[in-house]
């Protein structure tokens, strides 16, 4: 096989968990093949490099083996190769959220923001 569809692809190599979620992805502008942005039936081969936004992380990949059946884990990652850069450290902590209508925030709800912020 020498080139299958991206959606297809992101599914069998567990970037996505399901192919639904890969179409929806290139739906919404979510994928790029070679700085192109891609639809789900663009079509991937060795060689080719995706850029995908997926779960709130930039994943950056080199393909090298296609496939278009999911197969186990260990066998997908040897699909591509992951040049994904590191999440940023600290942006996944805690997110101070306030119901819809309730008003300003009390001088004690302030300063239980602030300590999660962690400005003291």
């Amino acid at each position: 096989m020498d080139s299958t569809r991206i959606d297809r692809w992101l599914w069998a190599v567990r970037l996505v968990k399901t192919r639904s979620a890969a179409a929806d992805a290139c739906r919404g502008g979510h994928v790029r093949v070679n700085d192109r942005s891609a639809k789900a039936a663009t079509p991937v081969k060795p060689g080719d490099v995706v850029r995908a936004r997926l779960h709130d992380r930039t994943r950056l990949v080199d393909v090298v083996r296609v496939i278009d059946k999911r197969v186990g884990a260990p066998d997908a990652v040897t699909c591509y190769v992951d040049r994904s850069p590191e999440p940023v450290p600290g942006l996944s902590g805690p997110v101070a959220r306030r119901d819809r209508g309730a008003g300003r925030p009390t001088k004690r709800d302030r300063r239980e923001l602030d300590r999660l912020r962690g400005i003291e």
